[in-house]
């Protein structure tokens, strides 16, 4: 009795050390792979994966907002989707309020940034862009009753409806501007409508736009800047290989006809220009 369970204890032990030993390895194995991806740069992981996270706003129409349906659509949705077409990977996107952009991308919630991104020194020096893909003037915009802003000086002082990363809370807080700050330009509007805001500085195709979706909205532009800003896709910097595949696929779209074709579909010209 005694020799059995001497035997049974043996058996049981030898089985424990057997199955210790199929773990070691099995993690022992897994390692070699887990290292072999992260030496790949962010395009390969990319292509492996089969697919590229594309932060964006999905409420900053033309370029990315919900149509009647609820689906996420827009210039820079279509830009995108095009760009991961010719990367050969599906396009997957993340939508997250503005303010919240930058850091999802420091947090690698996503691959990049597509949603009329500014390209300014000041965020060159920490991310990566690609070639500049849309020109816009910045329009300064007002409630139709205001008559005591007509030009860019005139904000000195005035309260102005700003996301506050933005570029164009920049200029407006380079003029003298109080900054209120906003999540996105239809919280702005919104401001401006209620008279809570004086004006906004804002992206002169989009509020193009606004208007003609909102023909009657009491709001009115009443100066641009001569020196258009240029928007880029945006990445975290040391990616040069996603960076130049990138601007290929957006130079090819450029030659092929396929970035004019998008372009009229939401304004009607070449916004590249």
């Amino acid at each position: 009795m005694k020799k059995s369970f001497i035997i049974i204890a043996f058996s049981i032990l030898v089985v424990f050390v057997l199955s210790a030993c199929g773990n070691s390895e099995t993690q022992t194995a897994s390692q070699p792979g887990k290292k072999a991806d992260e030496s790949k740069n962010l395009l390969e992981q990319i292509k492996s994966s089969g697919a590229i996270k594309i932060g964006t706003e999905g409420t900053f129409a033309p370029f990315s907002y919900h149509d009647s349906s609820g689906k996420l659509t827009g210039f820079d949705v279509e830009i995108a989707e095009e760009i991961a077409k010719r990367l050969g990977v599906k396009p997957e996107f993340i939508e997250t309020q503005w303010d919240g952009m930058f850091a999802g991308l420091d947090s690698k919630r996503f691959d990049i940034i597509a949603n009329n991104v500014g390209i300014t020194p000041d965020r060159q020096k920490k991310y990566d862009f690609s070639e500049p893909y849309i020109l816009s003037k910045p329009f300064l915009i007002v409630h139709k009753d205001n008559n005591t802003i007509k030009k860019f000086e005139d904000l000195k002082g005035k309260k102005s409806g700003q996301t506050l990363t933005s570029n164009y809370k920049d200029i407006a807080a380079s003029y003298g501007a109080e900054i209120v700050g906003v999540e996105g330009f239809n919280q702005s509007m919104d401001l401006l409508l209620s008279k809570r805001a004086d004006a906004v500085v804002n992206d002169g195709l989009s509020f193009l736009d606004f208007k003609k979706q909102r023909p009657d909205a009491p709001v009115k532009s009443v100066a641009e800047l001569d020196e258009p800003a240029i928007m880029g896709i945006m990445m975290r910097k040391g990616n040069k290989e996603l960076v130049e595949a990138i601007n290929k696929a957006l130079s090819d779209m450029m030659k092929d006809g396929k970035y004019l074709s998008i372009s009229k579909k939401y304004f009607g010209k070449d916004v590249s220009k």
